[in-house]
């Protein structure tokens, strides 16, 4: 898995690209908790080109939207689509995030 993390404006924009799993997952959670370490922080986490992720991976998600709800804060998704997508379905977790088609549409969601 590798992480990138790009400010637009007062949107914070993590991009995960290949595979989220029990190996990767904590260096997702570091990162994201790192974001959201501020009030009121927006997130938003681009997974265009997530290949896979695993329930700790799904884990991961919970706990940061746990964390911005404690702090005054927001998480959007964007580029959740086929193989991920499904996956997302699935656990029923489509229906407990905000999911944007593109990153543009994300941090317009947040803003």
């Amino acid at each position: 898995m590798h992480l990138s993390e790009t400010s637009e404006g007062d949107v914070t924009v993590v991009a995960v690209r290949g595979r989220l799993d029990s190996t990767t997952a904590p260096g997702l959670a570091e990162r994201l908790s790192r974001a959201l370490g501020e009030p009121s922080r927006r997130l938003l986490i681009d997974f265009s080109e997530l290949e896979y992720i695993s329930s700790a991976g799904f884990r991961v998600l919970l706990v940061a939207a746990r964390q911005a709800s404690e702090t005054n804060g927001a998480i959007a998704l964007a580029g959740v689509a086929g193989k991920v997508r499904q996956l997302f379905d699935l656990g029923g977790f489509l229906d407990l995030f905000q999911i944007c088609g593109t990153r543009a549409e994300g941090i317009a969601a947040l803003r």
